[in-house]
């Protein structure tokens, strides 16, 4: 039997990632095998890749392929064969983040992603995503207060983030099946109650 694969998504700052971890010790515990990776990276290639698209600066266009490039290695490597296991998939970011970070942020044609999208994967999407959204203040100070050298999306100006957001919002209002929101700036108790329950949906 097929695994599941589950997606974290948000613009920087709104807390995603300190969920992963979680979510799949609750899938560990209830006897699944979980895989945690994330995007870009999740390979040896793909980390690799990582470092050159969260650092380097480059073509808009290039930087897309980049990423898709180092998504089909992903699947290829990691999260096809783990699903085909049985094996359930949490990943910090995939496809959703291209089309909020390059489309929204940086304006790529919609074409353009879609057209790479059905290639890499169209056979393939995630049974859930977990969006968490955040007013753009509260994401920016937890960065400030997070104290660490900023990659270059991070150290974007707000008026980007703010387009991120909102093309996340509008994939989310396209996907509402796959695409759940959750708003970040509620108390970690409470986010992860509403995570128990939204997974819970798809075990």
């Amino acid at each position: 039997m097929r695994g599941k694969f589950i997606t974290f998504e948000g613009i920087d700052g709104a807390g995603k990632s300190s969920h992963v971890e979680w979510l799949a010790e609750q899938l560990r515990g209830k006897g699944l095998t979980v895989q945690v990776t994330r995007e870009p990276g999740g390979t040896e290639l793909g980390e690799k890749l990582r470092e050159l698209l969260l650092n380097e600066p480059m073509h808009l266009e290039t930087e897309t392929l980049l990423m898709f490039a180092a998504r089909r290695e992903h699947l290829a490597r990691l999260i096809e064969p783990a699903l085909a296991r049985g094996e359930w998939v949490v990943c910090d970011r995939f496809s959703d983040a291209t089309w909020a970070y390059q489309g929204g942020g940086r304006g790529l044609d919609k074409s353009k992603f879609l057209a790479l999208e059905h290639w890499v994967h169209d056979h393939l999407h995630p049974d859930l995503t977990l969006l968490f959204d955040l007013p753009l203040d509260v994401a920016r100070e937890r960065i400030v207060l997070a104290n660490r050298v900023l990659d270059k999306f991070e150290q974007e100006r707000a008026d980007f983030h703010e387009r991120v957001r909102q093309a996340y919002l509008d994939r989310a209002h396209g996907n509402p099946a796959r695409m759940r929101v959750i708003a970040a700036d509620n108390t970690l108790e409470n986010i992860r109650k509403q995570l128990e329950v939204i997974v819970a949906s798809i075990c």
